[in-house]
């Protein structure tokens, strides 16, 4: 589970709800008409720009992501393996089936090595895996980015919309409060829902892409290494060009 993301929203919805009790009731900062514009209109456009299903995963995919997707630490990938290289090496490819790996593509390619499938298949396949899984997040990432867009921009429309109202019922004061409660109230709904919600989100996939695409490479040229027999100490020299400058300081220092 990703804390970051579920402490940042908890928090910043919490410094939001506590500064409105401070200063006032929190009904007064409940309109229906602000949200139906903001939310339904964000979702209407957001289908305008991508297909029904596209968005339908983007969602899963985008939740999936931000809030349960669990950190893969590179050098425990590379560790594991170097470890799968010397099983082999060891053992024979079969070795490669009493082996428990988390990491599902990394299990897969186990898997591929044990059964004996050739080089070109493995590659291949997982290559098509990675690029379906980068795919995914992109799409993710650009649905959520369209949503963080069009929230403030369907806040400032119904920023016209009650000001619109109230202009044309300045002569029965009644009117002018709900109408202005739209006009402010459909600018702070859009800010908040781009803002907290679907632009964090939206970077927080692109950084995790930029992760998946060099941690799923880092598994493909491994499970490659090990399908070729390279020893182990090879293995970890290779992979260890995968790593971030900082890593491979501390790496070559604890060496």
């Amino acid at each position: 589970m990703d804390l970051a993301t579920i402490l940042g929203m908890v928090a910043g919805a919490g410094f939001i709800f506590l500064a409105i009790f401070m200063g006032g009731s929190i009904s007064q900062f409940i309109d229906p008409p602000s949200m139906m514009i903001v939310i339904g209109g964000g979702l209407a456009a957001t289908l305008i720009r991508f297909p029904l299903a596209g968005v339908v995963a983007a969602f899963a995919t985008g939740g999936k992501v931000a809030f349960t997707h669990k950190k893969v630490d590179p050098r425990e990938l590379i560790e594991q393996i170097a470890e799968m290289g010397d099983i082999v090496r060891k053992n024979g490819p079969l070795g490669l089936e009493n082996v428990e790996v988390e990491e599902p593509n990394l299990a897969k390619g186990a898997q591929y090595i044990a059964d004996g499938y050739d080089a070109e298949f493995i590659r291949e396949t997982m290559e098509l895996e990675r690029d379906q899984f980068i795919t995914r997040l992109s799409e993710g990432q650009r649905v959520f980015k369209s949503l963080g867009d069009a929230a403030p921009a369907f806040g400032m429309i119904g920023t016209l919309v009650g000001l619109v109202q109230m202009l044309a019922n300045m002569s029965d004061p009644s009117a002018i409060g709900p109408a202005m409660a739209i006009a402010l109230l459909t600018t702070l709904y859009g800010a908040v829902v781009a803002n907290l919600i679907c632009l964090p989100i939206s970077d927080k996939l692109t950084a995790k892409l930029d992760v998946e695409d060099i941690n799923q490479t880092l598994i493909i040229d491994g499970v490659m290494s090990i399908r070729d027999g390279k020893s182990p100490a090879l293995i970890k020299e290779m992979l260890t060009a995968y790593l971030p400058e900082k890593m491979r300081e501390e790496e070559a220092e604890a060496a």
